[in-house]
This record gives C-alpha cells, sequence and structure tokens, in this order.
C-alpha cells in the first residue's frame, strides 16, 4: 500500500503536486462535497420552516460548509489554472473540455460569492433558509456537479495529466512493492 502514497521517486511541480500525485483532483472533493450537501442542508431547513429548531441549525451547518468549500476553493482553482496551462494545447478536445470545466466552475465561484453574501447578510437574522438562497444553493449543487462531471472526463477519458505506468514492473507479478522511479531491476 505505501506506494501509492509516497512521494519518494516522485518529481515535483510546484503548485501542480508531484509527479502521478497532482494537487488538484483531491482538492476538488471538498468545495464538490460541500456545496451539494450544503444544498441539500438548505432544503431540510426549508421543509423543516421554523416550527423545529432543527432547520435553523441546517441553515447555519449549510452556511459554514458553503464558507470552507469557498476556502478550499482558492487552492482548488489556482492549482487547476496551473495544470490547464502546463497540460493542454489550445485547439485540442482536451483544451475545450477543460475550458467548459473552468467556465462551469468560475460561474460556480461567483454564484457561491452571492450565495454567501446573501448568508452572511442574513445569518443573525433568518429562522430557516430564505427559499431564494436554496434556490441558489440547488443550482450551485447541479453546476458543481456539471462542471466536475467534465473534470473527471478530463482524466478518465483522455488522460489529461496523467502519468500511465506504461509497462511498469508493478503489474509483473512480484512479491516486491515497487516504488515510483523504481524500474524493478532490484527485485529481491
Amino acid at each position: 500500500m505505501r506506494p501509492a502514497i509516497t512521494v519518494r521517486g516522485r518529481t515535483f511541480k510546484g503548485v501542480r503536486g508531484f509527479a502521478g500525485k497532482p494537487f488538484h483532483p483531491p482538492l476538488t472533493d471538498i468545495p464538490i462535497g460541500a456545496y451539494v450537501i450544503a444544498a441539500v442542508l438548505d432544503v431540510l431547513s426549508v421543509i423543516g420552516g421554523k416550527r423545529h429548531t432543527w432547520s435553523h441549525e441546517m441553515w447555519h451547518a449549510a452556511t459554514f460548509l458553503f464558507l470552507a468549500g469557498a476556502i478550499v476553493s482558492i487552492f482548488t482553482a489556482l492549482t487547476g489554472f496551473i495544470d490547464w496551462l502546463r497540460s493542454s494545447e489550445a485547439g485540442t478536445q482536451a483544451r475545450r473540455t477543460a475550458n467548459t470545466h473552468a467556465t462551469i466552475m468560475v460561474t460556480v465561484t461567483v454564484l457561491v460569492i452571492v450565495n454567501l453574501a446573501l448568508r452572511l447578510n442574513g445569518y443573525h437574522t433568518h429562522v430557516t433558509t430564505p427559499v431564494g438562497i436554496m434556490v441558489l444553493s440547488v443550482v450551485i449543487a447541479a453546476l458543481v456537479a456539471w462542471g466536475s462531471t467534465y473534470g473527471g472526463s478530463l482524466v478518465f477519458d483522455y488522460g489529461f495529466n496523467v502519468e500511465t505506468a506504461g509497462d511498469s514492473p508493478v503489474w509483473h507479478q512480484s512479491e516486491r512493492d515497487v516504488f515510483p522511479g523504481d524500474h524493478g531491476d532490484d527485485a529481491a
């Protein structure tokens, strides 16, 4: 299991991460999860209404999730932008897909900022999630799911920024783990 999580033998590529272990993909999980779960909490808050105290808690929890997602998305966007600059060429299908992914995610980010501004303005005065904010949250969740589909397509369909093993010794029968940079020559 250690070879899968080690950085030993991997080339450091700055903000992009390490060869075979880029920073962007794992960072995406936090904003995506935060925005989708926050939308669910907002819907539950609206359904619960003023008669249930848990509706108030859902409203506040969704606000914290949007805030956490927005903070992590700063680093997610930075690493994604660097990947885009260094890993794709203009005029290719991969670049067009990356541009679509980026456009949707920038739209999500703008909507998240609007959502947070509205939330923080009424954080202490609203008992439950206002319906308008709930609708905006659901739109954000739908857009982030749509945009992440393009990001996943870049990796799984096009192999974007993926370093393939090729004829790596990890596919040969052996009792010895092969770490990045090893060629299997000194198998014990």
